[in-house]
């Protein structure tokens, strides 16, 4: 990575660009901002605000740190889930083996920073991104990206664009075994990804790597179809090393891992057999960092496996009661353009009055307007006009996408960091 250009963020000048953060601070750079230790509740923001926690995200890093390590894992988590840099400089400072992305766009981001080692779970065929890809290639020898192919299509196109943009290095690739049918990309059958291997040996331009593919799209998802569909990943992979189709390669690849099954990678992956060549095995889970409030607690693999320890759920959104009118209902002033909402509504959970913090009790969130938190109250609820209330979130992947410059804070309120993303 590049530290230089990672030290830039720093320098950006705070504006009316970023929400949430105090009207005073305009014209300051992040840097000093951030040395100005300003108290989230007093310092000045405004609502709504959205901060992640300082302590959880760093309980949540050095608790993946470990899993992986323990299990015998590399890790390359998914940054599309917060697309900031910091975050994945990060991730990397506790172990990471790199980062894994889905289209151009974040690969590109990634590489604005530095960053030599990128996964692109996703299929590769646009011209411009492959020229574009092949010139990183030809002017950083350190840098290795490695993508999906699951088709001889896909892979025809992909060599002409390389040949002719004159690809001096070869861009690694490993095949992407589908979950099933209907569900989302990657070959289906073991014969069709053997043709799709097949037709990348075929190529000056691209090197087989290795397989991979994604779990969480197996359908009807449970532990039993989960570890039937990664056993074929892994025999997958023995059947093409036996057929030495990795002689090209000093490392075999087998990757998958999102965040619901990632217990079931690690014990499946624990079975591979020794190959031709040093295994590569690959995580990829992204949704930990921050962790959420709904969807990701609910189907965590520590929820399973207790005795490997728990994430917690890192962001909190605050918002500003705005309107009472009547007894039953309040409205604060943070809605779909500020909360996540594609899989659960917010979750009420703390009330703070003058300073003075007290569980969310009697209050429930019931819908989101563009930008309205619908409140329902109970007759017991304690809630006026003026309270900020703490609001919990899922999920992660469309909590980051609302928020470019998020402040980091300590349990006290202390703003120690500020993370920018780049959606």
């Amino acid at each position: 990575m590049d530290t230089e250009a990672l030290a830039r963020l720093a320098e950006e000048r705070v504006d009316h660009r970023f929400k949430g953060l105090p009207p005073d601070a305009d014209g300051l750079t992040v840097g000093e901002l951030t040395a100005e230790r300003r108290n989230l509740f007093t310092g000045g923001f405004t609502t709504p605000v959205l901060a992640l926690s300082a302590e959880r995200l760093e309980h949540n890093l050095k608790l993946m740190e470990t899993y992986a390590a323990r299990h015998g894992l590399a890790f390359a988590p998914h940054g599309k889930t917060s697309m900031a840099p910091r975050l994945f400089q990060r991730q990397l400072e506790h172990g990471a083996w790199g980062v894994t992305l889905a289209v151009p766009h974040q690969v590109r981001v990634a590489r604005a920073f530095g960053f030599r080692r990128i996964f692109l779970a996703n299929e590769l065929v646009d011209p411009a991104a492959l020229r574009w890809s092949a010139a990183e290639l030809a002017a950083d020898p350190s840098f290795r990206l490695v993508c999906y192919v699951d088709s001889v299509r896909g892979v025809e196109l992909m060599d002409a664009v390389l040949r002719e943009a004159g690809a001096g290095r070869p861009l690694d690739v490993v095949v992407e075994l589908g979950a099933g049918e209907g569900a989302r990309t990657g070959a289906r059958t073991a014969a069709e990804c053997a043709a799709v291997a097949d037709a990348v040996a075929a190529t000056d331009t691209l090197r087989l790597a290795g397989v991979a593919g994604y779990e969480g799209e197996v359908p009807r998802a449970d532990p039993e179809r989960v570890r039937a569909w990664l056993r074929r990943l892994v025999g997958l992979a023995v059947e093409f090393d036996e057929a030495g189709r990795f002689a090209g390669t000093e490392e075999i690849v087998v990757s998958a891992g999102g965040s619901a099954w990632f217990d079931a990678v690690a014990d499946v992956f624990a079975e591979i057999p020794g190959l031709s060549r040093p295994v590569l095995k690959l995580l990829r889970s992204g949704a930990y960092v921050s962790h959420d409030d709904g969807h990701y607690r609910e189907i965590t693999p520590f929820n399973r496996v207790p005795q490997e320890g728990a994430l917690e759920p890192a962001f909190r959104l605050w918002a500003q009661v705005v309107s009472r009118p009547d007894g039953g209902q309040a409205f604060a002033n943070a809605g779909k353009r500020d909360a996540a909402h594609d899989l659960d509504l917010p979750l009420a959970q703390v009330v703070r009055r003058e300073g003075a913090e007290r569980p969310a009790a009697g209050i429930t969130v019931t819908g989101l307007s563009d930008q309205h938190t619908w409140l329902g109250t109970d007759p017991e609820a304690d809630l006026a006009v003026g309270d900020w209330i703490g609001l919990g979130l899922s999920h992660p992947c469309t909590s980051f996408d609302k928020w470019q410059l998020i402040p980091v804070a300590e349990a006290d309120g202390t703003v120690v960091d500020y993370i920018r993303t780049f959606f």
